[in-house]
């Protein structure tokens, strides 16, 4: 169904959407089918099912990094410049984008499915007498992974928050919160001071904490909480102005000044000014490694410069056309693309395809998109849960944007991108959900 403009049918959040032609993971349905997918707060559950086991995470030496925005590009970059020193990194993350596996990273490379399935049938009774929900089950199930297959360093990043999050259990040498910014608040909290205190419950006493935040107010919230538990607080001035960076479709190059090293000019293939910020806090982490972890001066350029973490400004030529996949999620994110966008040379008309989750703040993300696009087609992600997909109808409305158009079926909207864009750029986003369908229907599985 394609509708232009605004309409007062009955909208798509209020009815199931039928749509099923973009397959999920078929190994979604053979993990966990038993536990709550919600969020229940509290890490009682979680230190329990951990102290029953063994406690698996506890010898593994482990960096832990949370934040609003950036946290999975921060983790994923200390990992591989670790993988490239020659240490055998385990790497958890989420959401994921296509497949559930890409959660579980050791030595750079993704586990299998069947390790997965049969770790989980083993855990599985435990599992349930606790009563974990996914995400806590989810991330048992890491711990013990990385303990069995020997990993000699994990790089935990945060699901939701902080002081509460399943991952808030390890015992981390480093820790790390890239910045603080308005979303999750139904859960963390409505204003940023009542989320950075949040997130700054994952600093732990005399544990140094490092952050890549510019407001002074929010650095302030995380300065008091490192001093009350005696934790060095370390702010990583990352201004992109004074960084003398570069962006292009497939790179962003910056400057960096560092203890270990000196001044260095650094290039990772995540393109975007806030990739400079990302990669400076992951390389103050690296800075302040343990002498045994620190890696040498080649292992860190060639890390980041290998660092792999797709749906992040990833942007493909294929079908004569360019697209941008980026899982922009809140209002921070969606600022972030549109930057990006206005820093590359995209070919013309520029169409972006999205659909965001009904509990995001659409009323914010969309506008600064839509000022950098010819046209917008709005849809609903196939993967979305029932629960909180959006109602595109209303995000017309509200936004008063001429250009729009929804397609609620999926393969239609994509369909109805390529014919706006022509030989012209199609920029998905609005959450992980929706790149990680397109991805898979235009077959660029990230595994």
């Amino acid at each position: 169904m394609a509708v232009l403009g605004w309409t007062s049918g009955p909208s798509p959040a209020e009815q199931p959407n039928p749509l099923t032609k973009v397959p999920g993971d078929p190994l979604l349905d053979d993990l966990f089918p038993h536990v709550e997918h919600g969020i229940r707060w509290g890490l009682e559950r979680m230190e329990a099912f951990l102290r029953d086991t063994g406690d698996p995470h506890l010898p593994i030496p482990c960096v832990h990094v949370g934040g609003t925005n950036g946290k999975g590009s921060v983790a994923s970059t200390v990992a591989s410049v670790l993988n490239h020193a020659g240490h055998r990194v385990g790497l958890y993350t989420s959401p994921h984008l296509c497949a559930f596996r890409e959660r579980f990273q050791i030595a750079g490379d993704l586990v299998e499915d069947d390790e997965l399935r049969e770790l989980a049938q083993e855990l599985d009774p435990e599992i349930r007498r606790h009563s974990l929900t996914f995400f806590e089950a989810t991330t048992g199930l890491a711990f013990h992974l990385f303990q069995r297959r020997g990993v000699e360093v994990s790089v935990i990043e945060v699901g939701l928050g902080g002081r509460l999050d399943a991952t808030n259990v390890v015992a981390p040498f480093l820790t790390a919160i890239t910045n603080v910014d308005l979303d999750h608040c139904d859960y963390l909290g409505s204003t940023l001071n009542e989320i950075a205190l949040e997130k700054a419950g994952i600093i732990k006493k005399g544990v140094p904490l490092l952050t890549a935040e510019r407001d002074a107010r929010i650095r302030s919230v995380l300065s008091t909480t490192c001093d009350s538990l005696e934790a060095p607080f370390i702010h990583v001035a990352s201004d992109p102005g004074l960084m003398s960076v570069d962006v292009g479709e497939d790179h962003t190059a910056f400057d960096v000044s560092t203890m270990a090293w000196g001044r260095l000019r650094l290039r990772t293939p995540l393109p975007g000014d806030h990739q400079a910020v990302n990669g400076a806090l992951a390389v103050a982490l690296l800075d302040r490694m343990p002498p045994h972890f620190r890696p040498e001066r080649t292992a860190l350029v060639e890390g980041v410069s290998r660092v792999n973490w797709p749906g992040r400004v990833q942007v493909e030529h294929l079908e004569g056309r360019t697209w941008v996949f980026d899982i922009a999620h809140n209002t921070a994110g969606a600022a972030a693309l549109a930057s990006v966008l206005g820093r590359l040379e995209l070919p013309r008309p520029l169409v972006i395809l999205t659909a965001v989750l009904g509990d995001k703040d659409w009323r914010e993300m969309l506008p600064p998109l839509f000022a950098k696009a010819d046209h917008a087609v709005l849809t609903q992600a196939p993967s979305a849960p029932l629960e909180r997909r959006w109602d595109p109808h209303a995000a017309i409305a509200e936004t008063g944007s001429g250009m729009a158009e929804i397609w609620t079926d999926f393969d239609e909207a994509l369909d109805r991108a390529r014919e706006l864009a022509g030989s012209g750029t199609i920029v998905v986003t609005g959450s992980a959900h929706t790149v990680g369908d397109a991805m898979r229907g235009l077959g660029l599985e990230s595994v």
